[in-house]
């Protein structure tokens, strides 16, 4: 199975940064984890980078708050796809992180999920991967099934309350 990196710029982003690992080992997919800073352990991000695929990493999905510059310093040092997640580490609550990496420049792509979208940047990295695995695409078929399944029990109850009123 293909294998994803998870980087965060800090231990205090790892109550965001779970949720992707919860996705990826719901979808059976082998990753790693990581805390390097891009300002305070740079040269460790950097290797990580640039080391990832010869590990048999895919695609590397990278959280940051405040400055949040470490997406795309991964981006900058590797050809694999990089999904940055902004945190809300600061009184700005995520904006500055979510402008700092959404706004890379021309030949340096970072795909961005929300704020806190760390289960988005799962889902991604799993749809990225589908390409090429065609059991992983089918589970990520039946993950959308099942959403839709749920949404129409969802209906159902509010249409029984309504007819409760």
């Amino acid at each position: 199975m293909k294998k994803v990196m998870i980087i965060m710029g800090s231990d205090s982003d790892w109550k965001i940064m779970k949720k992707a690992a919860q996705v990826l080992q719901d979808f059976a997919v082998d990753f790693e984890i990581h805390v390097a800073s891009a300002h305070r352990t740079t040269n460790k991000a950097l290797e990580l980078a640039r080391e990832a695929e010869k590990r048999g990493v895919d695609v590397i999905i990278a959280g940051a708050g405040a400055a949040a510059h470490l997406p795309g310093v991964l981006a900058a040092v590797t050809t694999l796809p990089v999904i940055g997640i902004p945190i809300n580490a600061t009184a700005l609550q995520g904006v500055d992180a979510l402008y700092s990496i959404v706004q890379m420049p021309s030949g340096v792509p970072v795909a961005t999920v929300a704020i806190d979208g760390a289960k988005n940047a799962a889902l991604l990295a799993v749809q990225i991967l589908g390409v090429k695995e065609p059991e992983l695409r089918k589970k990520f078929k039946e993950y959308k099934d099942k959403m839709v399944d749920e949404v129409a029990v969802k209906n159902d109850n509010i249409q029984k309350l309504l007819s409760e009123l």
